[in-house]
């Protein structure tokens, strides 16, 4: 299987491993990546951090590449790829240290991105962290006029898709239960929000 290459993944890799080791903690064991597409993030970031278990996932239809990817790279705390679409499929295991998302926000529904926050409320240990990355609104406006452009192309494809608030993202964390630490600046006009999840409440 020939195994595709994200122009996107190879230029934030690097800016995203700069936040990982600002946020991460010394005892943080268990990531899951959700949404790992090429799984070029997972290869890069995952050997950085040798002492914590790399899971990630991905919907049906992308796994197949996915595994592949991870199979030939063989780095050993990267586990074998998990199919998990929004929604529809349960967490691996129960409970968590750090959850990472990229690029997902914008094509999942606004009702896939709640469900998506409801789960890591019950998934994530208490005191982890969320890393959502990807490209926000910000008081009803876009940020850029290639974001606005970008928004029409996504919704042209799919009206459920498009580039989410960050006020709703950060009123959807509130409710269940996690703070905003920080909101960094990234390549190319996206965000990475960092959440700290601050009372385990159990699998809901």
């Amino acid at each position: 299987m020939e195994i595709p290459f994200s122009p996107a993944a190879d230029r934030n890799k690097e800016p995203i491993l700069e936040v990982l080791k600002k946020v991460l903690r010394a005892e943080d064991q268990r990531l899951l990546e959700v949404g790992a597409g090429t799984g070029q993030h997972a290869i890069y970031l995952a050997p950085f951090f040798p002492k914590m278990e790399w899971q990630p996932t991905e919907v049906s239809e992308n796994l197949p590449m996915l595994k592949a990817a991870i199979k030939e790279a063989n780095i050993p705390n990267i586990k074998t790829p998990y199919r998990m679409k929004v929604g529809e499929d349960d967490f691996p295991i129960r409970t968590y240290d750090v959850i990472l998302t990229v690029n997902t926000f914008h094509i999942m529904s606004w009702k896939e991105c709640k469900t998506f926050m409801k789960l890591i409320s019950g998934r994530l240990q208490e005191g982890g962290k969320v890393l959502i990355y990807g490209p926000f609104n910000y008081n009803g406006k876009f940020t850029t006029p290639s974001n606005e452009e970008f928004d029409k192309s996504l919704r042209a494809e799919n009206p459920s898709h498009g580039i989410r608030a960050f006020e709703d993202v950060i009123s959807a964390m509130f409710k269940n239960e996690f703070e905003l630490l920080k909101d960094y600046e990234m390549p190319a006009n996206n965000r990475m929000l960092v959440f700290r999840r601050l009372k385990f409440v159990g699998k809901r």
